[in-house]
């Protein structure tokens, strides 16, 4: 498969795609040192979409973080 193709079989594709359908909050500690907190929109191949606190979108390159983090309801 070509390197620039949406890989829907990687772990990490699909991690993201459950945080989407569950609507989980997400932090995303990006290289920078910035955290963005809130919920996965949507993603493509380069960029991640979160909804933030206040609602606004914010529309983040996949290079530029550094991990996610999901957080449930559940206490473990």
């Amino acid at each position: 498969m070509a390197t620039n193709q949406f890989d829907t079989s990687l772990p990490s594709t699909r991690q993201v795609q459950k945080c989407i359908k569950e609507k989980l909050t997400v932090e995303f500690r990006l290289m920078t040192g910035d955290l963005i907190t809130g919920r996965i929109f949507w993603q493509d191949h380069n960029c991640i979409c979160i909804f933030d606190g206040n609602n606004e979108q914010i529309m983040v390159w996949k290079q530029a973080i550094a991990y996610m983090k999901p957080f449930s309801d559940t206490v473990a």
